[in-house]
């Protein structure tokens, strides 16, 4: 029975795989987007802030490549590893709702974000684009 319903859904992972790939790409790309332009959200940072401004240069480049799928895997390792680093330094240890633990949770310290979108990154390092990526198409010709 699930053998079955794995070979049914399994020819459907390229495509899925591709979905989320543009899912995690369009949300690191607004991140950049709001630090930039306040569109989608109003988010203003002041020009060559560190480590916010340089953070956002970096959203903004990799969330496009991510995105269209262009250099997927190397794009979504440096997000990956910004996203790490966003957490440790901007999250951990932080304990803004002040629930006692301190800080290490993710849902504690406000790094659910980060903490997703560096798993997600990570996930296609391994993985690769999917079938609707940009490298994919550079891989047939």
């Amino acid at each position: 029975m699930t053998q079955r319903l794995d070979a049914r859904i399994d020819r459907y992972q390229p495509a899925v795989l591709s979905v989320f790939r543009i899912f995690f790409g369009l949300l690191f790309l607004f991140e950049g987007l709001s630090k930039f332009f306040n569109w989608p959200a109003s988010y203003s940072v002041p020009t060559g802030s560190w480590p916010v401004w340089y953070a956002g240069i970096l959203e903004l480049i990799l969330g496009t490549l991510i995105t269209v799928g262009l250099f997927t895997r190397i794009a979504a390792f440096i997000a990956s590893g910004e996203m790490a680093v966003a957490y440790f330094t901007q999250h951990f240890g932080q304990n803004p709702k002040g629930a006692p633990g301190g800080g290490f949770w993710p849902v504690v310290n406000g790094g659910e974000l980060a903490v997703a979108l560096c798993f997600g990154f990570l996930l296609l390092v391994f993985t690769g684009g999917g079938a609707y990526a940009v490298d994919a198409i550079r891989g047939r010709r």
